[in-house]
C-alpha cells in the first residue's frame, strides 16, 4: 500500500483524491494521506490539508500526485524525487526539454518512478481515432486546436498545447520541425502558435494552437491518407473506466513492476521526444519574434 499525497486541488486534483479514494481498499494500491494547497482550507472529501514539509518528512507517505499550474511542476517534482517519494504528474513535466532529462535522470539515480499522466491519449474519441488511422499512410495533414485564454502559469503555448502534439507523434510517429510562429495579442488575451512539422517519410504536418477569449474549445482535424482523408474526430461513446481512473491504473502498474520494461521504455522516449520538439517550436518563434 502507498501512502498518497495530492499536491494541489483544483478540478484535477479534486479528480485525483475522488479516484485514490475508490482505490483506498485493503486489496488496492493507495491510501490517500493528505493533500497540499497553497490556499488554507477546509477537508477535501475527507481529507486533510497537510504542509509540503510534512508530506516530504513523512515515512507514511511514498507517492506524491502534481496538479499545480504547469509552471510549478518542475520544483515539485524535483522537492519530491529529492525525499524519496515516487511522482505522477500532469503534463509536461517540465518547460523545458532539459529540465525533464535532469529529472528523469534523478528519479532513475534514486530509484523512483516518475510518471507523467497524458489523459488525452485514453479518451475513447483518441482510441477510436487510432483505430481509423492504423494502417494508413499519411499524406499530408493540419491539427487546427482552439480553446479560451490561458491563465498565467500554463507556459508557452508548444508546452501547455503538448497534448495535441502528442497526439500527432502517437498518431504518425516521431517528427522533426521545420518552421514555427507564434503571433500574440496580449491586451487581448490572444495567442496564435503555429508549428510546421515532418514525418520521418516527410510527410508535412501543420500543428495551429489558437487561444483567445470566447474561442470554443475545440480540435479540428485534416489528415489526407494514401486512401482516404479524415476531417472530423470519430465519435465514440465513453468507455466505464475515466481517463484519470486509467491513468491512475497505469501509474499503480509502474509502481507495481507489472507494466513491461518495453511499453515504460517507449512511453518515457515519447515523452520526451514531445519535450523536445515543444523546446525546438519555442525556440523557432522566439527567432521568428525577433526578427520581425
Amino acid at each position: 500500500m502507498f501512502g498518497a499525497v495530492v499536491v494541489g486541488v483544483g478540478i484535477a486534483g479534486r479528480v485525483r483524491i475522488r479516484d485514490l479514494l475508490a482505490l483506498q481498499s485493503p486489496a488496492e494500491t493507495f491510501s490517500v494521506k493528505g493533500f497540499i494547497s497553497r490556499r488554507s482550507l477546509e477537508a477535501q472529501q475527507g481529507v486533510s490539508q497537510i504542509s509540503a514539509e510534512e508530506a516530504v518528512s513523512r515515512d507514511d507517505i511514498h507517492v506524491a500526485f502534481i496538479c499545480t499550474e504547469n509552471e510549478s511542476h518542475e520544483e515539485n517534482i524535483r522537492m519530491f524525487l529529492q525525499a524519496g517519494k515516487h511522482v505522477c504528474v500532469e503534463y509536461p513535466m517540465a518547460m523545458s526539454y532539459k529540465a525533464a532529462v535532469e529529472l528523469w535522470d534523478l528519479a532513475q539515480e534514486k530509484g523512483l518512478i516518475l510518471h507523467e499522466e497524458h489523459i488525452e491519449l485514453l479518451t475513447a474519441e483518441y482510441k477510436q481515432m487510432k483505430k481509423a488511422v492504423e494502417g494508413k499512410t499519411l499524406q499530408e495533414g493540419n491539427f487546427h486546436f482552439t480553446g479560451g485564454a490561458l491563465k498565467p502559469g500554463f507556459g508557452f503555448p508548444a508546452f501547455s498545447g503538448i497534448a495535441r502534439l502528442t497526439w500527432l507523434v502517437d498518431l504518425f510517429g516521431e517528427l522533426s520541425v521545420t518552421a514555427a510562429t507564434l503571433e500574440e495579442r496580449p491586451t487581448d488575451s490572444y495567442s496564435k502558435m503555429t508549428a510546421k512539422l515532418m514525418t520521418t517519410n516527410n510527410r508535412p504536418l501543420t500543428w495551429v494552437e489558437e487561444r483567445g477569449p470566447g474561442l470554443p474549445r475545440a480540435k479540428n482535424i485534416s489528415f489526407h491518407f494514401d486512401s482516404c482523408s479524415m476531417d472530423e474526430i470519430p465519435a465514440a461513446a465513453g468507455g466505464s473506466v475515466g481517463i484519470f481512473m486509467q491513468d491512475l491504473l497505469l501509474f499503480s502498474a509502474k509502481l507495481n513492476g507489472t507494466l513491461s520494461p518495453h511499453q515504460v521504455h517507449a512511453e518515457k522516449r515519447r515523452i520526451l521526444h514531445c519535450l523536445e520538439l515543444a523546446d525546438r517550436i519555442r525556440k523557432l518563434c522566439q527567432t521568428s519574434t525577433e526578427t520581425l
